[in-house]
């Protein structure tokens, strides 16, 4: 029986580095499943957009389909965008049945991804005047927050680092500049920014100049997207989702 599509939405960005990321992470994906039929979507700014993807899906003759949001937490995007989403595509689609697998996040091998990509810019464990920041983009959502919060703690309790201080672009605290000045208290001289992000945008962008501006020339780690274990994680989720009840179609 063939496998029903795993449709990945992101969240969609302005700045084109976002989807080509995105579009890399799910080339891993294939490279590690190459006979399952992976597709990309976006909520908003990018395209295709995830309801016209699932136009396609249905008018290749598919009456299932799997989409797996590529959201590090539960927040706003999560609980309404994506669901809203499908509705309207089962709306158009009666017969089109839609599992929605979890976010990616809270898992450990977003924490491996984000601690790989912070180790390859030089940052050495051992150090204990390096201060780092652990930079997400920051939510309303009080539990997202606290995702990266614990990602940070579990770091600092395995090096020997100053300090490790989440640190959020926008909607919580501390921002960039306050993270430093805790950590400086703490007897940071050198300083690191790991990514707490899938993809290059305006808000990782904001982190960085901020970090440059505040700590100098600090070690600036890349996004985690197109690691290898981002993308199992992806499969992770689309194979949990699979064996669930889908949302019913709507005939």
């Amino acid at each position: 029986m063939t496998s029903a599509p795993l449709v990945a939405v992101a969240h969609g960005s302005r700045d084109p580095r976002s989807a080509e990321t995105v579009h890399r992470l799910l080339g891993v994906v294939r490279a590690l499943r190459p006979e399952l039929d992976v597709r990309a979507a976006f909520l908003d700014l990018s395209q295709p957009l995830l309801g016209d993807v699932l136009d396609a899906v249905r008018a290749d003759g598919h009456r299932e389909a799997v989409v797996v949001p590529l959201l590090l937490g539960h927040a706003f995007h999560a609980r309404v965008d994506v669901p809203a989403a499908v509705a309207e595509a089962q709306q158009r689609h009666p017969d089109l049945r839609v599992r929605i697998g979890d976010v990616l996040g809270p898992d450990p091998r977003l924490d491996a991804a984000a601690w790989r990509r912070l180790l390859a810019t030089g940052a050495d464990p051992d150090d204990p005047e390096l201060g780092v920041l652990l930079a997400g983009a920051g939510s309303s959502h009080a539990p997202a927050n606290r995702l990266v919060a614990d990602v940070a703690a579990r770091w600092q309790s395995r090096t020997a680092w100053a300090g490790t201080v989440a640190t959020f672009a926008a909607a919580a605290a501390p921002d960039v500049p306050a993270a430093i000045e805790l950590l400086r208290a703490r007897g940071a001289r050198r300083f690191a920014v790991g990514s707490w992000f899938l993809a290059p945008g305006l808000l990782p962008d904001r982190i960085v100049e901020l970090a440059s501006a505040h700590a100098g020339a600090p070690l600036l780690a890349a996004p985690m997207a197109d690691d290898a274990g981002v993308a199992d994680l992806v499969l992770h989720r689309y194979d949990l989702a699979s064996v669930e009840a889908p949302v019913p179609a709507l005939t």
